[in-house]
């Protein structure tokens, strides 16, 4: 195992004292816990708080969907683990101003279990929580199962658009609202050319051969739908966008957003690749693509491979999705 770290069993620790240390002026810690980070102004006053989490290995996810139109707390766990129920009540309180908090997440057992906790203690203390759950991942159950599925990349549409409601004055049961809107309308699948290796664990968690691919991989390394012989750009491409369009489904004239995420080890340049191929299919059936995303919003430490995620707009959506907002790991948005 080759990482720049000092210690496996201390890389959580050591990142968030990093980007403490890089972004002072736009995140804090909290007193309550050391797992725990807020928007420097947060709580805002009237405000719906946004409060999200999971395990780390993932950057920018979690941590880097916090700031001004985006989320206002999140609680990380150890790396692929959840947070804990009572890092997660930090984070609400850390959040509530006044207008209650909504949970956003992705729906894994050990996040759910933990969130749920930490909602029914907030609610004890008189904040006001509802919650949503991302699950995009077309791969991960079956249509009638949607509430099996895995959140993946997608989740990265359902910070921006909530983020932008709650700044703009919307209740909570509002911002709720175009939260579960934005996560009925985002399908996502995935491709793993490589494993990844947990600090602590000290060697890859899966294998995938040179000339081989995994399709539909999660970004924990769970199984996907099946292991193939590596096919170029444009064939993974076809394959990719062909079962994320029939899943919803997507229709000829639909407005979307799309998402090219790099799992970690991916060069830019082959998102790029993927993004080129991925454009033409779109357009040759028929789909308007109002907005898209080339990069890595949702790694899996160096895993190779990407996802690739739709949303489809309506006047909402797309209004939310235009809406200002900053993290320093994605810039001024405007």
């Amino acid at each position: 195992m080759k990482k720049i770290i000092n210690d496996p069993y201390r890389v959580v620790e050591d990142t968030l004292s990093g980007i403490l240390k890089a972004f002072p002026h736009h995140l804090k810690g909290t007193e309550a816990s050391p797992r725990v980070l807020i928007r420097r102004d947060a709580p805002v006053r009237g405000k719906v708080g946004i409060v999200t989490g999971g395990g780390s290995g993932h950057l920018p996810l979690f941590l880097g969907y916090v700031g001004p139109g985006l989320a206002d707390a999140v609680a990380v766990g150890n790396v692929f683990s959840s947070p804990s129920a009572e890092d997660m009540l930090a984070a609400i309180r850390a959040a509530e101003a006044g207008a209650g908090v909504l949970q956003l997440f992705g729906n894994y057992t050990g996040d759910v279990m933990a969130f749920e906790m930490a909602a029914e203690m907030a609610e004890a203390e008189g904040i006001h929580v509802k919650r949503v759950l991302a699950n995009d991942d077309v791969v991960s159950a079956p249509p009638q199962e949607v509430s099996r599925r895995r959140g993946i990349a997608g989740i990265f549409f359902a910070y921006k658009i909530a983020g932008g409601k709650a700044q703009a004055g919307a209740s909570l049961p509002e911002v709720a609202e175009t939260a579960r809107k934005t996560v009925e309308n985002t399908r996502s699948m995935g491709v793993a050319l490589s494993p990844c290796t947990i600090p602590a664990v000290g060697h890859p968690n899966f294998s995938v051969a040179d000339d081989e691919m995994e399709l539909g991989m999660g970004i924990h390394g769970e199984p996907g739908l099946r292991r193939a012989k590596l096919k170029t750009a444009s064939e993974i491409a076809s394959i990719m966008v062909g079962q994320v369009l029939e899943d919803l489904p997507f229709q000829r004239g639909d407005r979307v957003a799309v998402l090219v995420n790099g799992l970690g080890a991916t060069p830019m340049e082959e998102l790029f690749i993927f993004y080129d191929a991925a454009y033409d299919l779109l357009r040759h059936q028929g789909i308007e693509i109002h907005r898209a995303f080339v990069g890595e919003y949702a790694t899996s430490m160096e895993m190779a491979g990407c996802s690739i995620s739709l949303l489809r707009l309506d006047d909402e959506l797309q209004q939310m999705l235009d809406m200002p907002a900053y993290s320093p790991f994605l810039l001024q948005w405007r």
